[in-house]
Formats: C-alpha cells, structure tokens, sequence
C-alpha cells in the first residue's frame, strides 16, 4: 500500500483501522502458521512460558510477568514489538497518535473538523509503538497520566477548563502502543488506582475534566515475587483487571544456560582470538549459578540471575587475556586457575541470608566455585566419594586410579601455581606431579596438548574439592599440598581473626 499523505488518500487506500491488540493477535498467527519463532532468541521458554503468552496473545489480554531477577521479561515484552504492523497511520501532529478514522484527542477532532480529507497524515513505525517505565516510588500520577500545563495555559491564552491545556502524560502518548511498567509492585497503590480504568474501560481522568478517551494500549507489567513482601504489592483490583498472569522461571537445563550466555555474553573478536574457553569451562561457570540457586547462603527469595554467569564468563576471558598481555603471548586458554577472577561477578550478583552474612560475600563466592568443580568433576573423572566408601574393603590398588597422585603429595611435595605464569611453565609444572598426565590420558585418549594440560589441572582442583588433597588460594598463587600436613600444620598454629584470609578455603 502506497503511504498516503492526507486522510483522503488513506480512504481511497482502502486503510482499516483495527486495534493493537488485534493488530497483535493476526501477526502472531501468521508466525504460528508459518512456524516462525514469534520471540527469536529467548532460550528455555519453548514449552513454558512463550506457549503461555501466545495464548494470552491471541486472547487479546494484558499481561503480568511475575518471575524473579534475570528471567527476561522486559525482553519479552520489547520483542512484542515485532509482532506490530510495520507502519500505521497517525493524524499528523497528534501527541497521542490520534488514530485518523477515530481520533480521540481535541486536537485531532478539531483538525479533521476543519481540513476534512485535506487533514495530514503521518506513518509511525512500529519501534516507536512502545513505551516503558520503571515504577518507582516517585511516580506521580501526572506522570502516567498527565495534567494541566500551564505554560502551555498561558501561552495560547487559554482558560484552565480549556482541554487543549492539558499535557497527557507517557500512557496516553502511549495509545496504539506496548506500554511496559518494569517492577510494578514498586508503584505506590495510588497511583495504581489511576490505572483501573484505563485497564477495564479505557478511559482516564485528569484533574477535573470530563474526559473520555478511550486509549488503545497493549499493557504489559513486571513484578518480582520478592517485591510483594519487601517493598509493596500489587493492590487487588489492579491484578484482578489484568488477565493473564505468566510465571517465568532460571534454565532447567545446563545446556539451555549454556547457550543463553554464549549468546549473550559480550566478548570482542580480538578476545576470542587470543583465548580459547573450553566447554569444561563454559559448564563450571554455568554450575556456579546452580550451585547459588541450591545454596543454604543465598536467598531464594531473590533469586539468582542468569547475567551471574554472563558477567562471569565475561570476567573468565578477560582474566585470561590480561595474563596473556603480561606474558606478551599471542594465544592463551581459560585455565581453572583463571576462574578466581569471576569472584567479582559472583558477590555483586548474590543476595545472603543472616547465615552468608556471617560467612561473608567473598567466602560464600569460593564455595560456590569448589562445589561447581566438585559437581562437574564427577562427569569427567571417576567420582572420588565412591573410592573412599570402598575404603577398608577388598580393593586392588587399581580401583583407586587418584593414588598415585595424592602419594606423590603425601610424600611431602607441594605445587604453586602462580595466576600469571605463562602457559608453557604452568604444563611444566603440572607435569612434575606423578600419575597425573596418565591419569588424564587413561580417560582421554585423544586430547591434545592444550586441553590434557587443563584437565592435569582441573584434576588437582577435583581431588581438592574432595578433600584429597589441600588447596589453599595465597596472594598470586593457588597452592596445592597433601591434606594431612596441611591440617597439622594448621594444628600446630593458633589463627588471630587476622589471620584468616576470605580467600582461604581447603
């Protein structure tokens, strides 16, 4: 269709003015039939929430996405966007997108009144039809819905009873659009009574004026659970006149969280040039935030997002490409040494009960990096809490394939290695430990170089995280000793507050 200039043109056009929610509802069913991904790159939700959504599409609802942090429901309310018309047209001028066969607003009715077919017409695309704002509780009705200008008043010299002095506010400068209020039990309960009838009859009330405009929105609202305790709630009515409520949820699966943050993660070409993260890597990382979702420390309440484990893995590279500036090395891998520097990703992305509290952000941080080595090293490696039930029993040395290793250890020999060491000098290093490169070939035969020297060292992590052997992180350097005289040695010395470091853990 020709994008017509006047009203006139658009009627000869043959335009059919519809409403955004049926506007919404037959785009969507045209990506249904043709068996499109109505909401293209939001993982996880092919069976939960998006089906719950296009339901609630297609019944023209408004919706409440209630989720904890992290679950994506501001982006799925911005990619609705897609589901729009390209373009529509707007009585030219208008500050509520005065639908030209059915204007609303003084302006537009006066206008048309007086150029008739002659009355200008505009195209809007669809990424300016939305509209979001973050409910805080400093939002004022006026805000939302607006109120008498009077500058404007004084300008045009009109009296206050005159409608044409009224500033409307971000809703009805939304009409014929999405409009998203993110954590809505933030807002005050007045001022969600203002939005009862916009929900139920379209209509709106600003100050004293005898307003009916029937507003065309597509309401979209987010609320955390956390918050209807915390900080507010949403008042009863409001959720009553909300249609659909749809309850978002963290991956289930590991190779779901995967593939969120790979996706998502912002990590330069030239980084991706110098560092190689392994798949060993990616899956320790990702298991961090399990670990903290199950964890007695943190609070559930709050939940833990999946930009945990974007930061994290943003933070993985760049710790290893830092090392790889210093040693002027061209290219480098994530080593397991490499995830001390993903602490900081974890203690601002964590909220701790009175227990964690006490603990401390940094110590509950390195816990839930041991209990995610200690998790993934089962998958790789024989689980070591299987060997030590069949301690006392009839075992052949065999059946202990770790033993070799912790006697090599317990014979008094001690590795340290430092954050910075360049790669050829850590593999040295690793190779000095007895049993270990066989260890690691005896599983995986076809590994090359660069990946047996990271699992050489994700075994000495492994067996640490079982208490086979002691691991202690210093200024610099992780080092590994055998567990007994490491306790000893710690028996035979009396620790001041001072001495204990939240960057110590065995």
């Amino acid at each position: 269709m020709n994008k017509a200039t006047t009203l006139g043109e658009l009627k000869k056009n043959g335009y059919v003015s519809k409403s955004i929610k049926d506007e919404i509802r037959q785009n969507l069913i045209k990506k249904i039939e043709a068996k499109e991904n109505a909401f293209p790159g939001i993982l996880g939700y092919e069976d939960s929430v998006i089906p719950d959504t296009e339901r609630a599409l297609l019944s023209r609802h408004n919706i409440l996405f209630l989720g904890l942090r992290g679950q994506a429901k501001t982006r799925m309310a911005r990619q609705m966007i897609q589901l729009l018309d390209e373009f529509i047209p707007v009585v030219s001028g208008s500050e509520i997108n005065d639908d030209p066969f059915q204007p609303i607003s003084r302006y537009a009715l006066d206008l048309i009144e007086a150029h008739g077919d002659d009355t200008p017409i505009s195209w809007l695309h669809r990424s300016q039809r939305y509209g979001e704002k973050l409910a805080t509780p400093d939002v004022s009705v006026a805000d939302l819905i607006g109120d008498i200008d009077p500058i404007k008043a004084a300008n045009l010299k009109l009296s206050f009873a005159d409608e044409r002095v009224l500033h409307y506010g971000i809703i009805p400068r939304s009409n014929r659009c999405i409009f998203v209020i993110n954590e809505l039990p933030d807002l005050q309960a007045r001022i969600q009574v203002s939005l009862f009838n916009i929900l139920e009859e379209g209509d709106l009330q600003i100050r004293g004026f005898k307003l009916r405009l029937p507003l065309d929105v597509m309401f979209v609202f987010t609320a955390n659970p956390e918050d209807y305790t915390n900080r507010g709630s949403i008042v009863t009515p409001l959720k009553d006149r909300i249609e659909s409520q749809i309850l978002t949820h963290y991956p289930k699966l590991m190779e779901t969280s995967l593939a969120i943050t790979e996706q998502e993660a912002n990590i330069y070409e030239e980084q991706l040039d110098k560092v190689n993260i392994s798949d060993l890597v990616k899956r320790l990382i990702e298991q961090v935030a399990f670990e903290a979702r199950g964890s007695e420390f943190v609070d559930k309440k709050s939940g833990v997002s999946a930009r945990l484990t974007i930061a994290a893995y943003e933070n993985a590279v760049s710790s290893a490409e830092r090392r790889a500036i210093i040693n002027k090395e061209k290219k480098t891998q994530v080593w397991i040494s490499d995830l001390i520097g993903i602490v900081p990703s974890i203690t601002g992305k964590i909220e701790l009960v009175y227990e964690g509290e006490q603990e401390g952000p940094y110590q509950v941080a390195f816990n839930l990096l041991e209990k995610s080595i200690r998790t993934i090293f089962g998958q790789y490696f024989p689980n070591p809490d299987t060997i030590k039930k069949k301690r006392g029993k009839d075992t052949i040395a065999d059946e202990n394939p770790y033993k070799s290793i912790t006697r090599w250890f317990d014979s008094g020999n001690h590795l340290d290695t430092f954050f910075e060491t360049r790669d050829e000098d850590k593999i040295q290093l690793l190779y000095k430990v007895d049993g270990l490169h066989a260890l690691v070939k005896k599983y995986f035969k076809g590994a090359n170089e660069t990946e047996t020297a990271l699992l050489m060292e994700f075994v000495l992590h492994g067996l640490s995280a079982h208490s086979l052997i002691s691991k202690k992180v210093l200024d610099g350097k992780i080092e590994f000793k055998d567990l007994m005289g490491s306790m000893l040695n710690m028996g035979s010395k009396s620790f001041s507050e001072e001495d204990l470091d939240d960057n110590d853990f065995n």
